[in-house]
């Protein structure tokens, strides 16, 4: 009786090497003819990888005598392409080769403009496009104490080519405390008329910004953190003692916001940037009063505007 199949070597060959003219012969489905196409014969905006992950270097913003330092960062890669309606597929691989082929130099926009341009060129791309995520650590000094702690920061970077146009876009979660104005005003009532001990309700709250670069000069990411703090004072504290606590306690009295109240207040900062065009702020107050959260959403430009939200746009928002 004839086996079905030849007998095969089942040993781990170490020792073969593909030449130029075996990998020639390798077949490649993804470059195959448009009949190979499942499904509608339509283009598709977005193709690639997400979450690749690598170590990157970054530069931290020069102090007053002018020097800066680096720091070295675990950073989650995504890169697309778009893809014609008569092309199968793409190789994936060639977007991650691209971008290795830059991930030791000192990480610029122009070094992932430079990753961009390469994997747009290898895969014949009309468009493309590049995020990097990462959490970005700074020194930060407790309010009275004189104690210090690292607070962390999500960042996006992204590069994106779409019609022959080229935008640099930063996205940058911001995690804050707000102290309800009603609340604060509430048990104040509660105190003056009727001499009861009353504290308002405030919650760990979060904003994400989101920003399209202008012109030529770097917007640092302790730029961001300190247009932020200029916003909405409150950020949350890393090293806390008790004249701390307290240091904090004032802070949310000062500076009591709604959620409308805060994406207006980043606006008003962002607007007055000239380093920041187009941009979107969604904050998410995560109430203590509440079992749901309260949501602002605000755009300016063209950049960010769209008519429906993605389901998990709010979700995604945890502070």
């Amino acid at each position: 009786m004839v086996p079905a199949y030849p007998a095969l070597i089942r040993d781990y060959d170490s020792q073969f090497r593909a030449d130029e003219s075996y990998r020639a012969g390798l077949p490649d489905l993804q470059n195959g003819p448009a009949s190979l196409i499942v499904g509608a014969r339509a283009p598709i905006q977005h193709v690639g990888i997400s979450n690749f992950r690598l170590p990157i270097r970054y530069q931290t913003r020069p102090d007053s005598s002018h020097r800066g330092g680096e720091i070295a960062l675990e950073t989650s890669v995504t890169g697309t392409v778009s893809l014609d309606a008569d092309r199968k597929g793409i190789n994936m691989s060639r977007i991650m080769r691209s971008f290795y082929a830059h991930s030791d130099h000192l990480f610029s926009l122009k070094v992932l403009e430079a990753a961009l341009d390469d994997y747009k060129a290898d895969l014949d791309a009309f468009d493309a496009r590049i995020q990097m995520r990462f959490s970005y650590p700074i020194r930060v000094d407790s309010l009275r104490s004189g104690l210090s702690g690292w607070q962390y920061y999500d960042i996006a970077q992204e590069v994106v080519e779409h019609r022959g146009d080229r935008l640099r876009i930063v996205h940058f979660d911001y995690v804050y405390s707000s102290t309800c104005p009603c609340s604060l005003e509430l048990s104040e009532h509660a105190r003056e008329t009727r001499s009861r001990l009353a504290t308002p309700h405030s919650q760990r709250s979060v904003a994400r910004i989101s920003a399209v670069m202008k012109g030529p000069d770097k917007i640092w990411f302790e730029d961001l953190v300190e247009l932020c703090r200029r916003a909405v004072p409150t950020e949350t504290q890393v090293m806390v003692k008790r004249e701390d606590e307290q240091a904090f306690a004032e802070l949310n009295a000062s500076n009591p916001i709604f959620v409308e109240d805060a994406v207006r207040a980043f606006a008003h900062e962002l607007q007055a940037d000239p380093r920041i065009g187009d941009f979107r702020v969604i904050a998410s107050h995560q109430e203590s009063l509440h079992s749901h959260d309260a949501v602002s959403l605000l755009v300016d430009g063209p950049t960010f505007a769209q008519a429906s939200l993605d389901p998990m746009t709010f979700a995604g928002l945890r502070a």
